[in-house]
């Protein structure tokens, strides 16, 4: 019989669930109850690596959804995964009324609780050294070595983040246990800088543009009133315009209608020319 090789994975509960339904689960509660079940599992990927799961892998037991998530705990599977009784559980805050007992969807693995993180490593202190520009640590962490800092970057944590349940490369998984152990951080300062949106450089160009802006949609405006069959619109257009343009008006329209008697009187002259002929 081949000799099982250990896997090693992250799994993440809630301190202080800010989910109504949710259960709060912190590294106070697991060593607490020592063995636990690990349900609630409801996203198909995060259940599918359960499924994956042996006993004796290794687990990185992880705070989330709270104000400083970070790595509390270490722990290891004590049994495979098996159905998710609290999906068919009307009662439970995880009850799923698609799945039931004799076609379970979801499965959930049990895990035992082994010791807490010395020192808690936290997520924002993981990213910093994921975005460091080089691959050499800074000397407060120094112990980890720039093959520590390329096993962080290898984290799923660091590169995907949210899944409830995430594989952790071997290398991985030795650094963080140093660094739980070692610490060293606390004179760090690693949150990350928010900054402020950039504003405009030129308000007065961009004054500029909003006022010719504003031209152009008065004109198309205009250019879209109504042209034919609309008396009313015709009459408040003259009704408001400045005497001498109503002046221009009236002229334009008395000299179309001269154009149009000339026409008419044209059209029978021509007619009787032709006749002649």
């Amino acid at each position: 019989m081949d000799e099982h090789t250990i896997k090693y994975w992250l799994m993440k509960a809630e301190p202080d669930s800010r989910v109504v339904k949710g259960k709060d689960f912190s590294v106070d509660d697991f060593e607490s109850v020592g063995t636990t079940a690990w349900e609630g599992v409801r996203n198909y990927e995060a259940r599918n690596l359960m499924k994956e799961m042996a006993v004796g892998d290794k687990i990185l037991f992880y705070h989330s959804n709270c104000k400083n998530p970070g790595i509390a705990g270490f722990a290891e599977v004590s049994q495979e995964a098996y159905p998710d009784y609290t999906a068919w559980d009307s009662a439970h805050p995880y009850f799923d009324e698609k799945t039931d007992k004799d076609n379970p969807k979801w499965f959930m693995v049990d895990a035992k609780f082994v010791s807490r993180a010395q020192h808690f490593v936290p997520l924002s202190l993981l990213r910093y050294i994921s975005d460091l520009p080089s691959s050499e640590p800074p000397e407060e962490i120094g112990y980890v070595g720039s093959h520590g800092v390329m096993a962080i970057r290898a984290m799923p944590l660091v590169t995907r983040g949210r899944l409830s349940v995430q594989r952790v490369p071997e290398e991985s998984w030795g650094i963080i246990e140093i660094m739980a152990e070692e610490g060293g951080w606390d004179s760090m300062s690693f949150a990350k800088k928010v900054t402020k949106a950039r504003q405009p450089a030129d308000t007065k160009a961009t004054a500029s543009r909003k006022a010719r802006k504003k031209k152009t949609l008065a004109g198309e405006e205009s250019a879209d009133e109504p042209s034919k069959g609309d008396d009313d619109g015709q009459q408040e257009r003259e009704a408001s315009s400045p005497p001498d343009q109503k002046k221009r008006m009236k002229r334009k329209v008395s000299g179309a209608a001269s154009q149009e008697d000339v026409k008419q009187n044209l059209a029978p002259r021509r007619k009787s020319m032709r006749i002649k002929k």
